[in-house]
């Protein structure tokens, strides 16, 4: 029966994690390791800076702009906010395309003063003089309405006014603020790629952003630099906020039926033309199914940031440290996954537990309302991949190369299959030892330690490595363990790592192949060499301890314990009995052979319990065979007229020295007791 080894805890010190760490340099070299840890800083740095790298940055903008389109809030028109807008007919009307006609807007601006509107903003720049300028200075030095009239710098927005275009925008706005009409800010900001997702900053230059300073104070977003929260409206027919054209309010038979659409709101006031003043928002990104709009005007961009403003509506943005601490875990997933040994199920729940996080948990956060516009959810999934990628790569170096040796070192001492197995499932090879009964087997050289002395020493290594090379051969033909070479003798078992039921035939058949190899070997000797004695081998089966010994630095895969010795002293028990190969009683009864002949009991040097020996006779008759065993049984009942009777019947096969040597024990211990070896 085999036994199970007990499972050993090895403590884990500084010396062996230090060991471990030479040993992994070694297998993947300095140049790949240093490469690989270039990779993981690498894949960390895209973790959590995506958003901010070229090409990354493009996806993470996509990928935010699909979040916010998806999960923007469905609304109702806001009541709150009213634009009033030049609309490309005013232009045909009026003639006039850029600047814009000012008297229709001094007529709406006077107008709208009466209708009772909390506050209005102008996104218009006046940078350049017009006829009708003094009808529109004196309409906004009238206003009573807290007006907030558009200014930019050539320092801020380079594209849109010039030196000398500021120079005569600072003027007229001199000229026409009051207590109650003020510059503004109509600062809007995009990213790399063109589309207004975030609020801009508050440069010391500028005077307040136009929606900041239309609206109450608000501390939370004084400083505010997150995604604009753009919503949709609940229905194409009702948009998100009320547009009107400017015409109906500069005629006065008309703007009294619109005056209950200002009474009490913020009224922006700027143009709706075709190719002017568009931007793309995450809405327009991806198609806005719902408006149909390829792009926004930029007056309803700020429209949906005071809107956001009214709401207090600033959604919770992550930060740094948080940031870091999720890019850190996903690399040390992708650093786990890709070392991880584990069963392929469970490898493939982790990969989607993995994927299915990169996916959804962005969705969820802006579901639930965070801030998900600088969140580098496509640089998670990248720096995940490049932490698997390069971990995996220089696993699969350290594994080639672990795997390439352990085949090379396995195939000098175990058969082909045999190594095989161990490298799919290495728990088959003990790690510490373990007991396991197995065919221990024991060879020597008669004479070669004498021969030695009378040769030269190339020619020594030459016949002790030819010699070995055979019987090493034999060994692995026959699929046993090559345990070691001791000079010229060679320890082989057969039934670890790996048990077969036929471990006790082959070790048999291999004993026997060893001793004729060795016979091969002595006539194919060169000449000159002095004759060469023969083979001599002990088989034995019981009980020993196997698995790796030697420590980390020097291992090696062996056995020990009284079944190798009692192997050992029947190999030594050949010389005094004249045998070739002996085999004890438990190894003999094991292999399942019936070509074996008594050679009776004996007592092994330095032993006190006797060993019932038979010798492979596969040439020997059947009838002989069982004739021997009749002399050995009757030895062993004590009758000795039958030893006698039987052994005069076999004279001739006395004339075999193994045989002879038999009688004589058998003569020497009439009583049947055991042949004691001096």
């Amino acid at each position: 029966m085999v036994m199970k080894p007990d499972t050993v805890s090895a403590p884990t010190s500084r010396d062996e994690v230090g060991r471990s760490a030479n040993r992994l340099i070694r297998q993947l070299g300095l140049v790949r390791l240093l490469a690989t840890f270039g990779f993981l800083v690498f894949a960390l740095a895209v973790a959590r800076y995506s958003p901010q790298m070229p090409l990354l940055g493009d996806a993470e903008n996509a990928m935010y702009d699909m979040r916010a389109a998806n999960f923007a809030k469905k609304v109702d028109q806001d009541p709150r906010i009213l634009m009033v807008v030049y609309t490309d007919d005013t232009l045909i009307d009026t003639g006039q395309r850029s600047p814009v006609d000012r008297t229709i807007l001094a007529n709406a601006l006077t107008n709208i003063d009466k209708m009772g509107a909390k506050s209005i903003g102008i996104d218009i720049l006046f940078d350049q003089p017009q006829d009708d300028d003094e009808a529109l200075k004196t309409a906004f030095r009238s206003m009573q309405t807290p007006t907030h009239v558009a200014y930019a710098s050539n320092e801020t927005n380079t594209e849109a006014i010039q030196f000398r275009q500021q120079q005569f925008l600072e003027s007229f706005l001199k000229d026409i603020t009051t207590d109650k009409t003020v510059p503004t800010s109509i600062r809007l900001i995009t990213d790399a790629d063109g589309v207004a997702r975030r609020w801009p900053d508050q440069p010391k230059n500028l005077p307040p952003i136009m929606v900041r300073a239309m609206t109450p104070p608000n501390a939370a977003f004084a400083d505010y630099r997150g995604a604009i929260r753009f919503r949709v409206p609940l229905s194409s027919d009702r948009p998100v906020i009320n547009k009107l054209p400017i015409d109906l309010f500069a005629d006065p038979a008309s703007a009294e039926f619109v005056a209950s659409e200002v009474k009490g709101k913020h009224v922006l006031i700027g143009g709706d033309f075709v190719d002017f003043d568009k931007f793309d928002t995450p809405l327009t990104r991806i198609g806005d199914v719902v408006t149909g709009e390829s792009q926004m005007i930029g007056l309803e961009v700020h429209a949906h940031m005071m809107s956001q403003l009214l709401d207090n509506d600033q959604p919770y943005a992550f930060p740094a440290w948080s940031l870091w601490v999720i890019a850190v875990v996903v690399i040390l997933a992708g650093f786990a996954t890709a070392i991880s040994q584990a069963r392929a199920w469970i490898m493939g729940l982790l990969l989607g537990v993995q994927i299915l996080f990169f996916i959804t948990v962005p969705l969820i956060l802006q579901y639930q309302g965070f801030d998900t516009l600088n969140l580098p959810s496509f640089g998670w999934a990248t720096g995940w991949l490049l932490a698997y990628t390069s971990v995996g790569a220089a696993a699969r170096v350290v594994g080639s190369k672990q795997r390439a040796f352990a085949q090379n070192a396995l195939g000098k001492y175990l058969p082909r299959s045999v190594a095989a197995e161990i490298l799919k499932d290495p728990d088959k090879l003990a790690l510490h030892g373990e007991k396991r009964e197995i065919f221990c087997v024991f060879t020597d050289l008669e004479g070669f330690t004498k021969l030695t002395h009378a040769i030269e020493p190339e020619m020594v290594a030459l016949l002790l490595n030819n010699y070995l090379d055979r019987l090493a051969d034999v060994v692995l033909q026959y699929g046993g363990t090559l345990d070691k070479f001791v000079g010229d003798a060679v320890v082989a078992f057969w039934g670890a790592p790996i048990s077969f039921p036929d471990d006790g035939e082959r070790a048999v058949r291999a004993a026997w192949a060893m001793y004729e190899a060795g016979e091969e070997f002595r006539r194919s000797a060169p000449e000159g060499v002095p004759p060469i004695g023969r083979t001599r081998v002990g088989v034995h089966f019981g009980e020993a301890i196997v698995g790796n010994f030697g420590g980390e630095g020097r291992i090696q895969y062996t056995a020990f314990g009284d079944s190798m010795n009692t192997a050992a002293r029947l190999e030594a028990a050949n010389k005094n009995l004249d045998t070739r190969v002996l085999v004890s009683r438990e190894a003999a009864v094991r292999s399942g052979l019936d070509w074996f002949r008594p050679m009776g009991r004996i007592v092994l040097r330095g032993r006190a319990r006797p060993v019932d020996i038979f010798e492979p006779a596969p040439d020997m008759p059947e009838s002989e065979r069982i004739r021997i065993g009749e002399i050995v049984a009757a030895h062993e009942a004590g009758d000795l007229d039958a030893v006698v009777n039987l052994t005069t019947q076999l004279e001739a096969m006395g004339q075999e020295e193994a045989i002879a040597n038999l009688f004589k024990r058998l003569g020497q211990t009439q009583k049947g007791e055991s042949y004691v070896l001096g």
